[in-house]
Parts: structure tokens; C-alpha cells; sequence
């Protein structure tokens, strides 16, 4: 045993070295695509003269909070909309992306997701999946799904014929992967998608799940003709230092209407106290360019490693990314456990937990998840995750630093190979 883990450890030492020397022409862009959008949200602090007194925030009913309500200004300008809903009381990124559908939708509208099934949480919310009461579709809203094409992207005709008939509502794309096999949307993809869909009918409101895609690119959606747009703080934005939340950016009046739903009509978006975490909420922000960098040079290493190992890495470590999921198509839920559990040691928290699937709220079969964060459940810290069910892919995300990164990938090889099977 201990023969086959040193003869182990110097076959990864070697793969390694020769994985980034694969990943090096990847990282000189993805620096900078980050150098481009770190100048943006510097400009963005600038213009809205952010001051320490912003960082104190509120307790209470959090009436006239100057940090909070910069900060949505702030957002606004760096996603480019024309208004922005920052809140810790966002509890995960599916509750901002349901707020955003409620608030955009109406009893006798269609929601029409031209991507697909739409991730497991947003499926129950909708109400496609599971048996839970306050669903999109028990509130009297259709639900429509135009399916990818073989290729896994947007299918035109298919979606051109869903438009014509309906009337009224929204359509809903999804630009990560989630747990498919299947490209992520690029910022061009999605304004190709955006100019289309206005073509044939411009009264329906256009909604991106933007999870894991935040300053993958230099533009985001809503620069590219998507009306509304929502993500999670303990994701890309929140630059590992946001200790909860989520985002809504995009057109003012959808905008509100979903403070609306977060809060109550009347009273919206102007009650909700930050409860002294503004600072983090900023910094987070401010580093959330390089941070995503991070993870998008860990997702490239691992796939150079595992390609050298012999498994199916998606994306390839040269092609261009549009999100910050990497795919291992590892065949069976042994190796899956078996990789989980190296990430997990390479945590720098709860590294002596051997992770486990369950039966997570919101999913349809057992999930395992592999996070020693500092946050719980961030996965722009290093992560992995997978449904418990063929083909038994893995879902890598986040290193909020690319050292550290590399040591959990590293741990899931050698895991892995231990393993046997």
C-alpha cells in the first residue's frame, strides 16, 4: 500500500508539472480578462465615492442605508442595467432567481425556458419537480421547455415556434451548465439569443440565471440585451468574503418589483438591515474579478490533470469558458465519492470529514458535496458536487486562490487512484 501511494505520488508530481505547462497559454487570458474587469469595478467604486462610513450598516428595519444602497448602484454600473437589488437577505442564489421570476411573471403568463431543464432548486420553485406548495406554476404561471439541440445549444427554430405561442411572459436561459453536459452560454450566445427573441416577440421579459458566470467574461447579460439577471453572493461575486446573499441587476421596474417579493408590496427595497457586513459585501465585490480568476486557473489545471489521467474533462483546458464548472466524467459513484472525498482533505476547513450523499432540500435524488469553506455551501471556494446517478459526472468549482486550488485537485487525483475502481 504504501509502495503504490509513493509510485502514486510521483506519477502525479510528473502529471502536474505537465498539466500547467498545457494550462499556461489559458492563464495569460483569463489574467486578462480579469485585469479588464477588476478596471471596471474600480471605476465603479470611484464613481460612487464609496467611503468607510458606508461599511458600518444598519440594525432593524435598516431605514437609510447608505452602503446598501450604494452598493446597488455600484452593481448597477458594473453589470452594466439600469438598477440593482443587493441584499443578505437573499438566502441562496435560487432565491434571488425566484424573487427576480415572481416579480417578472403573472397568473396567466408563460414561463419559457428556451435552455432546457433549468437547474434541480429552480425546478421545484417552479414547480416541475417535487410536491411543494407556493410553486411558479401554482400561482396560475404556464411553464414551457424548449429543449437544446444535439449539439447542447440554443435551438432557434425550436424556441421561434414556443414564442409565437404564447402571449405574454418570460423567457428564461440559464447560461452555467448546472448539472448538464452541455456548454455554457457565452456572453455572444446569449446577446444572439436576446436580439432573436425581441425579433419575434419584444413584449416578453428576458431573465439569466447568471450563477457562476459573474466576470467569467468582460460583459455580462444585461450588457447584451437581457432585461434581468440574478446570482448568489457565495458565488463569483461575493469574492469569498460575502458571508451570505444574492443579487438582482437589470431593468428598474423588474428590479423592483422583485424587492417586491423579497420584502412586501409597499414597502420593497427599502427596508432590510445589513447588520454590519457591508464591508465584506464591498471587498468581496472588489476582489470578485481576480477571486474568479482563481477558480476559472483551477478549473483549467484540473482539467489538464485529468485529461492526463485519462478521464473526460469539459470544458478542454484550452477552450474558452463561459462559466466556472468544471465537468470530470469519472463513470461510477465509487470514484465519484472517491474524488469528493479528496477535495474535502484538501480543505482548509473540516478536512477530516469524509463527505457522504444525501437527500438534499430542493433535489430529486441523493447529492453528494464536498465544501471545507469558510462559508458555507460557497462554491466559488473549492468545491465539488455531484447527483448520485448516471453517467456519475463530477462538478468542480471555485479556489479562491489558485495555490490552494491546486492542492485539492491534486488530493482528488490522488484519491482517486487509491481508490482502484
Amino acid at each position: 500500500m504504501t509502495k503504490n501511494r509513493k509510485n502514486n505520488d510521483i506519477l502525479l508530481d510528473a502529471l502536474a508539472e505537465i498539466a500547467e505547462k498545457r494550462c499556461s497559454e489559458s492563464f495569460l487570458k483569463i489574467d486578462a480578462v480579469s485585469q479588464k474587469n477588476a478596471a471596471r469595478v474600480l471605476s465603479a467604486f470611484n464613481k460612487n465615492r464609496v467611503s468607510e462610513s458606508m461599511f458600518y450598516g444598519t440594525t432593524g428595519y435598516g431605514y437609510n442605508d447608505l452602503g446598501r444602497d450604494t452598493l446597488d448602484k455600484i452593481y448597477a454600473d458594473v453589470f452594466g442595467s439600469e438598477d440593482a437589488l443587493v441584499r443578505i437577505q437573499f438566502v441562496n442564489g435560487t432565491h434571488a432567481i425566484t424573487c427576480a421570476l415572481f416579480g417578472a411573471l403573472r397568473p396567466g403568463e408563460t414561463l419559457l425556458s428556451v435552455t432546457g431543464a433549468p437547474y434541480d432548486t429552480i425546478r421545484t420553485a417552479i414547480g416541475i419537480d417535487g410536491d411543494y406548495p407556493c410553486t411558479l406554476i401554482e400561482y396560475g404561471i404556464e411553464y414551457r421547455q424548449v429543449e437544446l439541440n444535439p449539439e447542447g445549444l440554443l435551438d432557434f427554430d425550436a424556441i421561434a415556434r414556443a414564442l409565437r405561442e404564447i402571449k405574454s411572459g418570460t423567457v428564461f436561459m440559464q447560461r452555467s451548465r448546472g448539472y448538464l453536459n452541455r456548454p455554457a452560454l457565452s456572453t455572444d450566445d446569449i446577446q444572439k439569443a436576446c436580439e432573436f427573441i425581441k425579433s419575434i416577440n419584444p413584449d416578453v421579459n428576458i431573465f439569466v440565471d447568471n450563477c457562476y458566470g459573474e466576470f467569467v467574461e468582460t460583459r455580462e447579460p444585461t450588457h447584451v440585451g437581457a432585461d434581468i439577471v440574478a446570482g448568489s453572493l457565495i458565488k463569483n461575486p461575493g469574492g469569498g468574503l460575502a458571508p451570505t446573499g444574492g443579487y438582482i441587476a437589470g431593468r428598474r421596474d423588474l428590479v423592483e418589483r422583485a424587492a417586491m417579493r423579497l420584502t412586501v408590496p409597499g414597502i420593497g427595497r427599502e427596508c432590510g438591515s445589513t447588520l454590519g457586513n457591508n464591508r465584506l459585501m464591498y471587498q468581496g465585490f472588489f476582489n470578485a474579478p481576480h477571486v474568479t480568476a482563481q477558480a476559472l486557473k483551477t478549473a483549467v489545471f484540473a482539467a489538464a490533470l485529468f485529461d492526463e489521467l485519462g478521464f473526460n474533462a469539459t470544458p478542454r483546458h484550452d477552450e474558452q469558458r463561459h462559466d466556472i464548472i468544471q465537468i470530470i466524467e469519472l463513470g461510477s459513484a465509487e470514484r465519484v465519492t472517491a474524488f469528493c472525498k479528496g477535495v474535502q482533505q484538501g480543505a482548509p476547513v473540516d478536512s477530516y470529514v469524509t463527505p457522504e450523499p444525501w437527500d438534499m432540500p430542493g433535489y430529486t435524488c441523493p447529492v453528494i458535496m464536498a465544501a471545507g469553506s469558510f462559508i458555507q455551501g460557497a462554491s466559488i471556494e473549492l468545491s465539488a458536487d455531484a447527483p448520485m446517478r448516471e453517467p456519475y459526472n463530477v462538478y468542480l468549482q471555485g479556489g479562491i486562490t489558485y495555490e490552494s486550488g491546486k492542492i485539492g485537485i491534486l488530493k482528488a487525483a490522488e484519491t482517486l487512484l487509491a481508490c482502484g475502481s
